[in-house]
């Protein structure tokens, strides 16, 4: 442990073995006990790496009255707790003011689900001891990173949200549902404003975001799964109604049996992954067949168990172990590119047909390294700078591909890259939001505008606005 400017840093328990909560030795909420005099002035930071630029920002000041010098303007969601966004060392954090046992709970609990592979924000420090120049205490923070290129379903939307597309949300939903419970992960507040959303080739990426309700256990039963996937309902529901109240929605769509969405998803998405399968000896095709279904679903069987009836007429199927980013994976291990799943997939696929057209016979990964050199680096290439922030990477590269092909299609001809890109860049990425967007030191108006619930940036990846934002 070292101490600067008067914090003391604190490393990560290394009880990485522990299943579910913290024990309880800090009072419950910041209020119930005030800090010894010992300690006052003084603050404690619990973080994975001592982060010096945390001692540059205001803990003196209570957070919702931070100057806006310290803060990064983005669209934030619906929280019980006080949330800002700041700059930090080049990258953008996420404050959040709690009680120190709720801080430091979620702190090692998003700990975990990162080391397990989950999507979820990147926790970065726990800070206690935080005080007003004048000694009075302050609410302690949980900090985490800003998950870039990502938004609360509230910001995606400019307009209205549509049917479809909140389909794909609760699709995305579900399956981080799935994944967290395949791993033992009891969320106990599932919602839409505790994730966030990432583009992917056309659907939605969900990220975990608030974990203070959150166990890990080494398997969870048929009632916690479906308690959470019943919180999942309710919580969806009453923002959906919000969202209708606001005229945010179209007047179609029932928010009640759209809710109930999540729950045909996931139980269709858990039973392919784990039920059993059942099928005549001479039907064992069918066992790559469920094989590819589930790679198909992004996952990979690390191990599956296979039983034969005493009288040797029929076999059973189970998979034993799903593992998500299958395509994630392929992606990474041939080209060293890292995409969202539907991303990788879409990739994956141009990677494929271009191998076929031009050297069948080529080793695949060779393949793949040309493939990145001659259509994804020129793409990239070619982003010029006041547009990079619009997408990121993976994403534009999908879509110039997918626009490509519909301009192929249109004109009934071969199109070049080179004026595929240059069409996408002019009539549709120079008209997107700025989905990184940062805007240093912005100015009060701006600042407003952030902070009303109804007044968020909204975006619909379908529609395209007349000018920037």
């Amino acid at each position: 442990m070292t101490e600067q400017s008067g914090a003391k840093w604190h490393d990560e328990p290394t009880d990485y073995a522990q299943i579910g909560k913290l024990p309880r030795t800090e009072a419950a909420s910041a209020n119930d006990a005030a800090p010894p005099a010992s300690v006052i002035g003084s603050l404690n930071i619990t973080a994975a790496a001592a982060d010096p630029e945390l001692l540059d920002l205001p803990w003196h000041i209570a957070l919702e009255d931070w100057p806006a010098a310290n803060l990064a303007a983005l669209p934030r969601g619906i929280s019980r707790h006080i949330v800002r966004f700041a700059h930090l060392a080049g990258s953008v954090i996420a404050i959040k003011e709690t009680s120190e046992h709720v801080a430091r709970h979620e702190y090692h609990m998003l700990r975990k689900l990162a080391r397990m592979d989950v999507p979820c924000v990147e926790p970065v420090a726990v800070i206690t001891g935080r005080t007003t120049i004048d000694g009075k205490p302050l609410n302690p923070v949980l900090v985490t990173r800003h998950l870039k290129f990502s938004m609360p379903y509230r910001a995606l939307f400019s307009q209205m949200l549509r049917r479809d597309t909140l389909t794909r949300l609760i699709d995305a939903q579900a399956l981080l549902l799935v994944r967290l419970h395949l791993i033992g992960f009891y969320w106990g507040d599932v919602s839409l404003s505790n994730t966030l959303f990432r583009r992917d080739a056309g659907a939605f990426a969900a990220y975990l975001v608030d974990a203070e309700t959150g166990e890990l256990y080494p398997d969870l039963s048929v009632g916690q799964r479906e308690y959470d996937l019943e919180i999942a309902r309710v919580n969806i529901a009453g923002e959906l109604m919000d969202l209708l109240e606001g005229g945010l929605i179209e007047e179609k769509v029932d928010p009640v049996a759209t809710s109930e969405l999540i729950m045909d998803s996931y139980r269709r998405l858990w039973a392919e992954l784990t039920e059993k399968e059942s099928f005549e000896l001479g039907e064992r095709w069918r066992v790559g067949a469920r094989i590819r279904r589930l790679n198909e679903l992004g996952f990979d069987v690390e191990e599956y168990a296979i039983k034969t009836t005493a009288d040797g007429s029929t076999i059973q199927l189970q998979p034993k172990v799903v593992d998500a980013g299958h395509h994630q994976r392929r992606l990474l291990r041939l080209t060293g590119l890292d995409a969202q799943e539907n991303q990788a997939r879409r990739l994956l696929n141009d990677m494929d047909s271009f191998r076929a057209d031009n050297n069948p016979d080529m080793d695949e990964e060779i393949s793949a390294h040309t493939w990145v050199s001659q259509i994804f680096e020129p793409i990239v290439r070619s982003i010029p700078r006041d547009l990079a922030g619009k997408l990121e990477p993976a994403e534009v590269v999908h879509e110039v591909l997918e626009h490509r092909w519909y301009m192929s299609q249109k004109q009934d001809s071969h199109i070049p890259l080179a004026e595929a890109v240059q069409s996408y860049l002019d009539t549709i990425l120079r008209h997107r939001r700025d989905e990184a967007a940062i805007m240093l030191n912005p100015d009060t108006a701006m600042l407003k505008i952030l902070e009303a619930e109804t007044e968020e940036s909204r975006y619909d990846e379908d529609e395209y606005p007349d000018s920037d934002d």
